[in-house]
């Protein structure tokens, strides 16, 4: 593959970014000008705050979630398991609580969802397939049970593919999850419930997991933040593939909110080894605060040689990296080597068994056939032995290229898909692809997603920022820098 022309940001403000950082929380709400028709929206540094200096208590922040949710359900079917009553009782006690001056944590009195993926402890978890329509964990995966023990109060579940297998979120269990800014369009996969339901105000966030782009193409379709964490920083115990053979390493669980310092407060909440994911790492967090952005060295690209984005993607990646530039960061425009092998991999080693991993889980689900996600690997083989070790091989050469490329460089900030959100049943053509997602995968590096604009058709669009291995605070950041200069979460119109 050739390199692109390059081209230079200078820096056009070295002084700081022009927008205050509280002017981004809450879409501009602050504790201090909550009402009950905002209250939904507000981040969930906001509410934390709100909760805690009993500005507002967490039954007015857990109801006025459920009446959104009861009003924009209907429309996405997002929420595919709502635990209204038990939601109330906790708030109820989380508020008594802080009345005896007990405060349980970041996230006290605090909302959450939670994909249908990752096992809950007494409520239903089907990963969206039929086997398990019934199926009721007896413990909590790793990262409910951290976010519980902060003091978050699951409100439920949300729908995902039948075992996240797709770029759709629809399922025989529950049916199909809709685009809150247009119900004609996907939300993507495989955390397309979470990003729903976040982005319409149910819910201040929510967790995902992404093997190929299941937190960064669904936070891109519905206009929210992502972050995909640098594989083994976040424990997989719980959900419903953590380990897939020679996949493992691809698969990622990582935050979802409307606000880069949302993912900055709760990515720290779930980090870290637990004794139950045998690949998480225990290596130190560093705080994006201490990041000095003007100091970073950032490659961008905006076509891949792939597929090539629509204009509006384009200007996003444009922006996003003038905004960098204009805070001081040498930013500069040229293409990473191994792109496209890295994605081509990426296709045949997915399938490389033939999809018995697959098969397997849905065996083991007592599922009848291939589920609904079968087709995927319907005329896929079984790759020979010698054939697979050529391909691992290979892949291990595209990772040592990418690794050389980003020597002495802190991000790549490219596009997150090459198109807005596409029709219902549009991903499933033989003409849909991604290919910006899937090499940071393979790397297992950390990216995370924030809107940086919107297509013709008003649908969200956002930008992929992507970090050295452990290097989230860096991805963190930056995101939030872009974030301010380009604004980030805009409301849909549900």
């Amino acid at each position: 593959m050739s390199e692109m022309p390059r081209r230079t940001f200078v820096s056009a403000c070295a002084a700081g970014v022009a927008t205050p950082w509280s002017r981004i929380l809450g879409a501009e709400i602050g504790p201090a000008d909550l009402t009950d028709s905002n209250l939904h929206y507000a981040s969930t540094v906001t509410l934390a705050q709100a909760i805690r200096t009993k500005k507002v208590s967490s039954l007015e922040v857990v109801e006025a979630c459920l009446r959104r949710i009861a009003e924009v359900n209907p429309k996405i079917n997002a929420v595919v398991q709502l635990r209204a009553e038990e939601a109330r009782v906790a708030a109820r006690k989380a508020d008594a609580a802080l009345t005896k001056g007990t405060n349980h944590g970041p996230l006290h009195g605090v909302p959450f969802t939670i994909k249908d993926s990752l096992d809950t402890a007494g409520i239903i978890t089907t990963a969206g397939t039929t086997g398990w329509a019934k199926r009721i964990p007896a413990e909590d995966a790793t990262v409910v049970a951290r976010l519980r023990a902060a003091g978050g109060i699951l409100l439920g579940k949300t729908n995902t593919p039948e075992f996240t297998w797709s770029d759709e979120t629809d399922n025989a269990v529950y049916g199909k999850t809709s685009n809150p800014y247009r119900l004609d369009r996907t939300t993507g996969g495989s955390s397309g419930g979470p990003v729903a339901i976040v982005a319409t105000g149910g819910s201040p966030f929510d967790i995902g997991s992404d093997t190929g782009n299941s937190i960064r193409m669904p936070a891109h379709n519905c206009g929210i933040a992502g972050l995909k964490p640098t594989a083994g920083r976040v424990s997989r115990a719980g959900h419903a593939i953590s380990y897939q053979g020679i996949l493992e390493s691809w698969t990622q669980i990582g935050p979802l909110a409307r606000f880069v310092t949302d993912l900055e407060l709760l990515f720290p909440l779930i980090a870290g080894v637990d004794g139950r994911d045998p690949h998480a790492a225990p290596v130190p967090l560093r705080d994006p605060r201490a990041v000095n952005v003007k100091a970073l060295k950032v490659i961008f690209f905006t076509d891949n040689k792939v597929r090539k984005p629509t204009a509006e993607t384009i200007r996003g990646v444009d922006a996003s990296a003038k905004a960098l530039a204009d805070i001081g960061a040498h930013v500069e425009e040229r293409l990473p080597p191994g792109l496209d092998t890295a994605t081509e991999l990426w296709h045949k080693i997915a399938p490389a068994d033939g999809g018995a991993w697959l098969r397997r889980l849905l065996h083991e689900a007592g599922t009848a056939g291939d589920g609904t996600v079968g087709a995927f690997f319907a005329d896929a083989r079984a790759i020979e032995p010698g054939e697979l070790t050529r391909l691992v091989e290979q892949l291990d050469e595209v990772r040592s290229q990418l690794s050389r490329f980003m020597q002495g460089l802190d991000l790549i900030v490219c596009p997150v898909m090459a198109m807005p959100a596409v029709p219902h049943g549009d991903s499933y053509k033989p003409d849909y692809g991604d290919t910006y997602n899937e090499p940071h995968n393979i790397t297992g590096w950390p990216a995370a997603v924030v809107r940086v604009g919107t297509s013709p058709e008003g649908l969200p669009i956002g930008v992929q920022i992507v970090g050295q291995p452990w290097r989230e605070d860096v991805v963190l950041a930056a995101a939030k820098v872009i974030e301010s200069k380009l604004g980030g979460w805009k409301a849909p119109p549900l």
